[in-house]
């Protein structure tokens, strides 16, 4: 990032670093002065007094000087208790606002790294439900907010188009499908495969009931049969296989398209299970890992706190760690990554610790380059979703209802010509509800309150938005913009507020790329969009008799828009320059 543009807490981060030579800077604590003190932002000095082990006064002092010196005398300090209040000088904040308009603000590059982001990577058995909805907008966002700050991402998913589920589905389709197909019932795709995955858990439900012993003959039975049949490429098979996944990648696709989801590469599981289970029967040569009497193979991980695990079944066919194993291989190989992250649901945190010990024990020296981003389930008001109770909210019927709730609240005159709008606005409030949540945190989905003009809400800030866009409108209607004139210039507080939460924009973006965080993307434009309505009610800020006074407070205005524009899109949400 260009040092001319750093704000105070960039600079004192690089002042740590320059004066205790401590690398890296660990997470300061920043927060805006209390109104009872004098002073526009504070930093919090006891965390760093602990980690220098020298006294706060002494690092207040050291720090404070660094940054005046740095800013050339814009800002005063003062230490009280423990906490460094800085003041701005009302030149100082002129000096922002002045920065903010300059176009390198939004020049926010401080590191360049090829990073893959794997996201979304659903079984070809069902539709896309609640689940994948959070785990794609989560990945989406966390690539767009690292593409932002200077990384070059391939966004990747893995369709899971093989194993016994998916067997499962073709199954209960060839016994009781009578040749039916999506387009002859009229139902989409991925829908349609769910109902013979439903249809097959049912009758296998039933048989575990009403048998007391092993049926050889089993749906389960027949299920696994029709896996070994794929793995030794029978024609039959693979044409039924072939012919149901592209029903369900017909229907992903356009449910994708409804959320605006897009990947740069997509892998195919079949493609790269073979890459696996030839890498895993290289390391029983090896001796890495063990064969047991019934031809299966494992690796042993109780000294790592884990179990022993297995790679290969009896049969030789393989589970999904050896896929994992396989993928992650290749990848390096394949695309030349300084980092890979997988977005999956902590349900799985067990499931990564044991693979990256496994490729550990393979002795690839690129697992320090790995990391698993566990992100929290979805509940209802009802409680966690099961897909074996029935309770799973699908993506398809969601984005409908979240259309439907917008043209209802908001489109009380609606013609099929808003139908873009009414999408734009149900879209961006099922996304804003969804990332405004910290991915390590729990979320429990209620379509409704996710829509509203008040609290906090994607609709809150799209509508801020278009009324900073209608401001705008209204005052180059009344008056040509001018050079602003910046002498004599006296903010108020609702003005100091306003340039103050924006200034922070660059280091709010770091530290969410950083974090893998979008959460903080998400509650910072509310907090803009806040402040923005506090100035809005109560200020008169258009106003024709001072027509210079205006366009300063304009500048403001309009920087506002592009940093509410600028955090949502990285969050994925369209915005509105009228609603």
């Amino acid at each position: 990032m260009n040092d001319h543009f750093q704000s105070i807490e960039e600079i004192t981060k690089k002042s740590i670093s320059v004066l205790y030579n401590l690398e890296p800077c660990p997470e300061l604590d920043f927060k805006y002065t209390k109104k009872e003190y004098t002073g526009d932002i504070t930093l919090i000095l006891f965390p760093l007094s602990k980690k220098l082990k020298k006294n706060v006064e002494e690092i207040g002092k050291n720090i404070g000087n660094y940054v005046q010196n740095q800013l050339k005398g814009l800002i005063q300090f003062s230490i009280i208790e423990g906490f460094l209040n800085f003041l701005f000088k009302e030149s100082y904040y002129i000096h922002l606002l002045k920065r903010m308009l300059n176009t390198n603000f939004y020049n926010f590059k401080f590191s360049s790294k090829r990073i893959m982001i794997e996201y979304s990577s659903p079984n070809t058995n069902k539709p896309l439900h609640l689940g994948h909805v959070r785990n794609s907008l989560i990945g989406a966002s966390i690539a767009e907010i690292l593409k932002m700050v200077g990384h070059k991402i391939i966004k990747i998913q893995i369709i899971n188009d093989r194993g016994i589920h998916i067997c499962k589905s073709m199954i209960a389709w060839k016994k009781f499908g009578k040749g039916e197909t999506p387009d002859f019932v009229k139902m989409k795709g991925d829908h349609f495969v769910g109902k013979y995955y439903s249809l097959f858990d049912k009758i296998y439900n039933e048989e575990v009931k009403n048998l007391s012993k092993k049926n050889k003959n089993s749906i389960l039975n027949q299920a696994r049969e029709l896996l070994k049949k794929w793995e030794c490429g029978d024609p039959i098979t693979r044409k039924i296989w072939k012919e149901m996944n592209q029903w369900v990648y017909n229907g992903f696709e356009e449910t994708y398209k409804k959320l605006g989801i897009t990947f740069d590469k997509v892998e195919y599981e079949s493609n790269v299970y073979r890459i696996g289970k030839k890498i895993v029967k290289e390391g029983l040569k090896k001796g890495i890992f063990f064969q047991k009497k019934d031809g299966s193979i494992w690796i042993d991980l109780i000294k790592e706190g884990f179990e022993e695990k297995l790679l290969l079944r009896s049969d030789q066919t393989s589970v999904y760690i050896t896929q994992d194993i396989g993928t992650a291989v290749e990848r390096f190989r394949k695309y030349k990554i300084d980092r890979l992250i997988y977005i999956v649901g902590k349900e799985q945190d067990y499931h990564f610790q044991v693979l990256f010990s496994i490729l550990k024990h393979l002795g690839f020296l690129w697992v320090n380059k790995l990391s698993h981003l566990s992100y929290e389930m979805v509940y209802l008001p009802s409680g966690i979703m099961k897909s074996r109770e029935g309770n799973v909210i699908d993506a398809d019927s969601l984005i409908l209802e979240m259309f439907s709730v917008a043209k209802t609240k908001f489109l009380k005159k609606y013609n099929k010509k808003q139908d873009k709008s009414s999408e734009i606005i149900g879209v961006g409030a099922l996304k804003y509800h969804f990332l405004k949540i910290d991915p390590r945190k729990k979320i429990i989905f209620y379509p409704e309150k996710s829509i509203d003009f008040k609290g906090k809400t994607g609709t809150y800030i799209q509508y801020t938005y278009s009324r900073i866009r209608s401001l705008e409108r209204n005052f180059f209607n009344l008056c040509s913009l001018l050079n602003s004139c910046w002498s004599n210039i006296q903010f108020d507080i609702y003005e100091k507020n306003m340039i103050k939460i924006l200034q922070i924009y660059p280091f709010i973006l770091k530290k969410s790329a950083l974090n893998l965080n979008p959460s903080l993307v998400a509650n910072y434009v509310y907090e803009v969009s806040k402040t923005f309505n506090h100035l809005y009610q109560n200020k008169k800020l258009i106003d024709p008799l001072n027509v210079i006074y205006t366009n300063i407070r304009m500048n403001i205005i309009h920087v506002t828009g592009n940093v509410l524009k600028s955090g949502m899109n990285l969050l994925g949400i369209k915005m509105l320059d009228r609603m």
